[in-house]
């Protein structure tokens, strides 16, 4: 089935009268359960389209489905529930609130659903131990290694039960050793039955999934798939 389908679509910035192309009509599907993973040069146009995938900003023109829904003719607050329950997002900054605990910020998604304090505790504890970081739930985000952080991130992302997962280059502010374990653990969501778009410049990254959208200029210039992704070990070197 697919969960996301998107036809002609464009996105265009007017900078003081100066229009820029962001996307230039592109076409694509994405079915449930892929693991896909954008790749293009800087300005190419990877992260507009994931923001728009993410609904987390409009496109100039063409059409986009999720579920089957035109998501055009939604208004902003429609938008933003299917992002909270729909959605989950990591990024490479982490944005997290550094003065709340793992557990409050793994949390904080499920409270502007109105779920109970108690209920979205247990949620999140679940969550947290998925990740492996059990022993951190009562510390501060501000002191943890950029490894549990983004650990940190993902379980939030997951905390809503999503239908998808958005990363924006979740590997790129973390040391090879830290990223391959991120990686290793997202592959393992996707086994789940998670369905992931990644963004990255890194090219481990991009092999791991199960698919790779090339994008320059707007356009996708390629859609490469594999039989079988390559697999990342605790070291963070592909098999």
């Amino acid at each position: 089935m697919d969960l996301i389908r998107i036809e002609k679509l464009e996105k265009i910035y007017d900078n003081d009268g100066v229009a820029t192309v962001a996307l230039d009509g592109v076409d694509l599907k994405i079915s449930e359960g892929e693991f896909v993973t954008i790749v293009g040069p800087s300005g190419s146009g990877k992260s507009t389209l994931m923001q728009i995938l993410g609904c987390l900003d409009r496109p100039t023109g063409g059409k986009y489905f999720f579920e089957d829904k035109e998501l055009q003719t939604y208004s902003d607050d429609e938008l933003a529930k299917i992002r909270n329950e729909k959605i989950g997002f990591v990024f490479q900054a982490f944005n997290l609130l550094p003065r709340l605990s793992v557990l409050e910020n793994v949390a904080l998604p499920l409270m502007y659903r109105g779920i109970s304090v108690k209920a979205r505790h247990e949620k999140a504890r679940e969550l947290i131990h998925l990740v492996e970081l059990d022993d951190r739930a009562g510390f501060q985000t501000s002191k943890l290694s950029g490894g549990q952080k983004q650990r940190v991130a993902i379980a939030r992302a997951l905390v809503n039960d999503p239908k998808i997962i958005f990363a924006d280059e979740p590997t790129g502010n973390l040391d090879s050793k830290s990223g391959g374990a991120i990686l290793q653990f997202l592959q393992e969501l996707n086994d789940r039955g998670h369905t992931l778009v990644v963004v990255t410049h890194e090219s481990y990254v991009a092999q791991a999934g199960s698919r790779t959208l090339h994008i320059i200029d707007g356009k996708i210039n390629k859609d490469e798939r594999v039989e079988k992704r390559r697999i990342v070990s605790k070291d963070g070197f592909l098999k």
